[in-house]
C-alpha cells in the first residue's frame, strides 16, 4: 500500500513552537479519532483512525518543543527520553492516552 500524502503540512521553525500548537489545533478537527504519532529526527506525523495525516516539517524528537506538541494530542512517552537518538528513521507512539477521573485531586 502507498503512503499517504498529509492532509496538511506546514514547515515550523523550532523556536515558535506557537505556531505549531496552534496548526494541532486547527487540523486535528479535519481528522477522525487520533491513533499514533510518528517522530522523526525533524518531522512529526499525526494519523488518524482512517490512516489519514498531517505533518509539522522542522520540529521531531530532536527539539525541545516537541514534548508539549506531543502531550497536546494525549501522546503515550516517557519525556525524559524522547530525545534520546536512535538507529531508526522515527520513533512510533500511540496516541488518545485517556486519564483517570479526578487524577488531579489529592485525597
Amino acid at each position: 500500500m502507498a503512503e499517504r500524502l498529509p492532509k496538511a503540512s506546514i514547515r515550523v521553525v523550532p523556536d515558535d513552537s506557537a505556531v505549531a500548537h496552534d496548526f494541532l489545533k486547527r487540523t486535528r478537527d479535519e481528522l477522525r479519532s487520533l491513533t499514533k504519532v510518528q517522530v522523526w529526527p525533524h518531522r512529526l506525523v499525526v494519523f488518524d483512525v482512517n490512516g489519514d495525516c498531517f505533518e509539522l516539517d522542522g520540529i521531531g524528537y530532536l527539539d525541545a518543543q516537541v514534548v508539549p506538541l506531543l502531550q497536546a494530542i494525549n501522546t503515550a512517552f516517557k519525556p525524559e527520553s524522547i530525545h534520546n537518538p536512535i538507529d531508526q528513521p522515527y520513533k512510533e507512539f500511540k496516541t488518545g492516552r485517556r486519564y483517570p477521573w479526578a487524577q488531579d485531586r489529592v485525597m
